[in-house]
């Protein structure tokens, strides 16, 4: 397993929805970044047993959660407690949504090789 990772050198977001990028991944947990151009959004979802952190690595936005509606910016980091709701958006830039995403424990851990 690679062990170092450049979050610097993943800018690419896709035109139909939002990209994701995987750093890292374990049964136990995942380490993503997301890319979302102006206009796209993560839908709000709930994980009824996993906790999620949404760092701003690159421009702004907005990050929902439970009751919330945060205006993010970058080095400022949410926290989404399992059960409740979240999402992100990227309201219209100017510019990419960059964020560091972290999920523990893993959704799927079974699917995971360690």
């Amino acid at each position: 397993m690679e062990r170092l990772k450049d979050t610097t050198a993943i800018t690419e977001g896709r035109e139909e929805k939002m990209a994701k990028h995987n750093l890292f991944e374990t049964p136990r947990f995942f380490a993503d970044v997301y890319v979302l151009q102006p206009g796209q959004a993560q839908k709000v979802h709930t994980h009824a047993g996993e906790d999620k952190c949404y760092y701003v690595l690159e421009g702004a936005g907005v990050v929902t959660t439970g009751t919330e509606r945060l205006a993010v910016r970058p080095g400022q980091i949410v926290m989404c407690p399992a059960g409740e709701d979240h999402g992100v958006e990227n309201p219209g830039g100017p510019g990419n949504l960059r964020l560091l995403v972290f999920m523990a424990p893993h959704p799927r851990p079974g699917e995971v090789g360690a």
